[in-house]
């Protein structure tokens, strides 16, 4: 099942923000104990193994696109569902918590937790609560199964430190970036396979990572030079790199958000000496901030930064060549341009997205291919045909694109001259999506139709 940004929050959680360095583990209790019944989270969740490991100090994340209100310890015998995750820091409600523990949640029988916004509303019975124990008078969560054995107490939602997924395992139970209020809604993560593209000297190999992103390693053939492009999921990288037998010296960051630039503090860590560039302060290990037009070399390899803003205020698309060759250049467009599709606009205007997709990267060698930062490509075909139902190119790019995805393989990367034929924000100049958005300037258009876009109802066909 193909899954677009604003649903893959839904997925499985215990390996949901590795490259952040912390773990979500959802409630767990003994087979036959009532807590079970009482929880819907931890009847949903109950897949989840092993106990729950220590949970990080507060702050001790990076910078990213996690979830901003995750409560401090508030020590034991005070439930996660405790308004912390809307009110601030735990010493705010540390004690109303404990009035509304009361001697009957028991010391140490819920372990303090961090929580994510809005788990309580979904995984509890009413409110921000997170589950049994929360009121006093109802008792603490029983912590020895049938005949007294001992057990595991139930857990809240929490959060604590976790290493890096084996990228050997099957890649299930990893979430989307941010906001994961649905997390108890597990879904099968399906297998997505790696692709290797050469273009002369140059080699571009697609990682998928989390549910739909794509990191990517590019390598020079001539000097066996490589750089990895949002690397969020560091240990695959690693992998990718030996298997090519190839040095990793730079990385090269699109964006800020964590599911692009998560990756980043750890890979440094694991591989010193590395390069890492961005556009924006934000972009975890920055090295050199970049600008527009700024040029790097990647062995033999050119790469030139283009400025982006729009999706973020520093993004930055790469654009790679190769000297002297007559082969098609590369782009590397994070979240600014997807297949059939582009960025949402968080920090920046209609007018900067229409420069960066028609004029800057609009402005390339039309037989560049397009590397993006997510695998977008059906649903944005299906939003495509909803602004231009009669436009060919589109119905054709979608059926090769079901095909490409039911078989397991990307649909990346496309052209740029294949995006001015089926891309609705790259074909705001056209009659038919102005005549759609009702409007007849393009900059317009382009506000209109991502504003539509933003509450489009995705087909299921």
């Amino acid at each position: 099942m193909f899954l677009p940004h604003s649903q893959k929050r839904a997925r499985g959680l215990e390996e949901a923000m590795p490259a952040a360095g912390l773990l979500l583990r959802g409630p767990r209790a003994p087979l036959g104990c009532p807590c079970r019944a009482r929880s819907r989270a931890a009847a949903a969740l109950s897949f989840l193994p092993a106990p729950c490991p220590p949970r990080i100090a507060q702050g001790s994340r990076p910078p990213s696109r996690l979830p901003t209100r995750v409560s401090k310890s508030l020590g034991p015998g005070v439930p996660s569902g405790s308004g912390e995750g809307r009110r601030g820091p735990a010493g705010r409600s540390a004690a109303p918590a404990a009035r509304r523990a009361g001697a009957g949640a028991g010391a140490g029988a819920v372990p303090a937790a961090a929580r994510l916004p809005g788990a309580g509303r979904r995984a509890g019975s009413k409110g921000n609560r997170a589950g049994p124990g929360h009121r006093a008078g109802r008792g603490a969560p029983c912590s020895a199964g049938a005949g007294g054995a001992s057990a595991p107490p139930w857990r809240p939602w929490e959060l604590g430190p976790c290493s890096e997924p084996d990228s050997s395992a099957p890649e299930e139970h990893l979430a989307g970036p941010a906001q994961l209020r649905a997390v108890f809604l597990h879904t099968e993560h399906e297998r997505r396979n790696s692709k290797t593209v050469t273009q002369a000297d140059m080699k571009v190999e697609l990682l998928p990572a989390l549910t739909d992103n794509y990191m990517y390693l590019l390598i020079d053939e001539e000097t066996k030079e490589a750089a990895i492009v949002d690397p969020v999921q560091p240990q695959k990288v690693l992998d990718a790199v030996k298997k090519h037998g190839v040095k990793l010296t730079t990385v090269l960051t699109t964006h800020h958000h964590w599911d692009h630039a998560g990756g980043n503090e750890k890979l440094v860590k694991m591989e010193a000496g590395l390069r890492v560039y961005g556009g924006d302060s934000r972009v975890g290990a920055l090295t050199q901030k970049v600008s527009h037009l700024t040029s790097l070399k990647v062995g033999s390899l050119n790469v030139k930064c283009l400025c982006t803003p729009c999706h973020t205020s520093g993004h930055i698309c790469y654009y790679v060549t190769k000297p002297n060759s007559s082969e098609p250049p590369a782009v590397f467009t994070g979240d600014t341009l997807f297949v059939a599709g582009c960025g949402k606009f968080f920090e920046g205007t209609p007018e900067e997205m229409y420069r960066a997709l028609i004029e800057i990267l609009g402005s390339l060698d039309p037989k560049t291919k397009v590397y993006c930062g997510h695998e977008y490509t059906i649903n944005n075909l299906k939003f495509a045909r909803h602004v231009e139902p009669n436009n060919v190119a589109i119905q054709e790019k979608l059926s090769w694109a079901k095909a490409k995805y039911d078989s397991g393989e990307p649909t990346i990367p496309s052209t740029i001259a294949e995006e001015f034929t089926y891309n609705p924000f790259m074909r705001v100049r056209e009659k038919t999506v102005q005549q759609h958005a009702g409007e007849t300037d393009p900059i317009r258009t382009m506000g209109a139709i991502r504003k539509e876009k933003d509450n489009f109802r995705v087909p299921k066909d």
